[in-house]
């Protein structure tokens, strides 16, 4: 693997990483709730949401790359278009973060807890890294120890990702409440992942 194919992946998925889902909405919500506290254990049940949903992602595309070049390109299509889908629905989403704040008392483990199982089961982690992972990939290097470096790097950039946005919605929270500044950053977003969408299938009908 070069280290462009690496800069490459870092750069595609800190642009899917900052973009509000469900994960960062409720680490936001808890944050707003719950202060600064939540930021560690928000990150770390993040973090292994997103382990678990890139493992899962990596047996799946093993089983594509030894089964199928057409079923394999397929996915990669179908999957480069559900990120179009949802640059257009976040530019179009306007100047609100839906993120209530979140008082019920929970401990450290229930919140890390609450954080894997809704980062685990969003389909747009699994998404993206079946859409994007083939298009780093070395073919002719080992399967298994670019996945795991890949993994490595996503990983560490979620756990930031997440500790992050809890601490600007614990400290700043006119930011997540100000519908100009949401605006700006969903139209931000969205034209990123529309771009990162478009360049995939260019991409892959350079092959």
């Amino acid at each position: 693997m070069s280290f462009e194919s690496w800069a490459a992946f870092a750069a595609a998925s800190a642009v899917l990483l900052v973009i509000p889902g469900p994960t960062i909405l409720l680490v936001v919500s808890y944050a707003l709730g719950q202060g600064w506290r939540t930021a560690l254990p928000m990150a770390v049940g993040v973090a292994l949401g997103d382990f678990t949903a890139m493992t899962l992602s990596m047996l799946g595309i093993g089983a594509l790359l030894a089964a199928s070049a057409t079923v394999f390109t397929i996915v990669k299509w179908i999957g480069a278009a559900y990120l179009i889908y949802l640059g257009i629905k976040l530019f179009r989403a306007g100047g609100t973060l839906d993120a209530k704040p979140r008082t019920d008392a929970a401990s450290a483990a229930k919140m890390m807890a609450h954080a894997w199982i809704v980062t685990a089961l969003n389909p747009k982690s699994i998404t993206f890294f079946v859409a994007f992972l083939p298009q780093f990939l070395d073919r002719s290097g080992d399967f298994w120890t670019q996945m795991v470096i890949f993994e490595l790097t996503f990983l560490t950039l979620a756990f930031a990702n997440a500790f992050g946005y809890a601490l600007v919605a614990a400290r700043a929270r006119s930011v997540v409440s100000n519908p100009r500044a949401i605006r700006i950053f969903n139209r931000t977003g969205g034209t990123l992942l529309v771009g990162a969408g478009i360049a995939a299938a260019a991409t892959r009908s350079g092959h």
